[in-house]
């Protein structure tokens, strides 16, 4: 899937499946250094490729994190291999390590926490939209949000929904 060989994520737009469905996978993670990132590279256009999926690199693990459509989240481990070209058709795109500045900041520190991010929404048929997988590392926070059918990354020292307009679901 997207171009990618052996790709097979599982989206989710309700935050506490996706929580229970890695809590365990992220518990072994916690207090583990980040070791590397990789985005998806748009080699023509020499800039991030935000619908391909953001890979962080611990000891034990990759995660492998992408946003779709408004509220659909999927999160895989080791399934992709950076060395394997991808191929999405019309474009040339690649694997780049460590060239968001906001994850690089990261790198080497411990991860501390890991939660997800709802928005509260006003409509009765649809209370809350999965919204972000936030990450706490020693003095980071890394939030990889849904940038609407793509992801976006922000290091900002706390969520910037309004107030009251989101939750956050632990899951490590």
């Amino acid at each position: 899937m997207l171009g990618i060989e052996g790709y097979e994520p599982i989206w989710h737009h309700d935050a506490q499946a996706l929580a229970a469905a890695h809590r365990a996978r992220f518990q072994e993670v916690i207090g583990q250094p980040l070791v590397g990132s990789w985005l998806m590279w748009d080699l023509d256009a020499h800039a991030w490729f935000t619908s391909g999926p953001v890979v962080l690199g611990f000891p034990d693990a990759n995660i492998e994190i992408t946003h779709r459509k408004f509220d659909e989240c999927a999160i895989s481990w080791d399934t992709i291999d950076m060395q394997a070209p991808v191929d999405w058709p019309g474009l040339r795109l690649d694997w780049w390590s460590d060239t968001h500045p906001t994850v690089v900041e990261a790198r080497g520190r411990v991860l501390r926490a890991v939660n997800l991010i709802e928005r509260v929404m006003s409509a009765h048929w649809r209370p809350t939209a999965l919204h972000a997988v936030e990450l706490i590392f020693d003095g980071v926070r890394l939030e990889l949000f849904n940038a609407m059918d793509e992801n976006g990354i922000s290091g900002e020292p706390e969520v910037v929904l309004p107030v009251g307009r989101w939750t956050r679901i632990p899951i490590a």
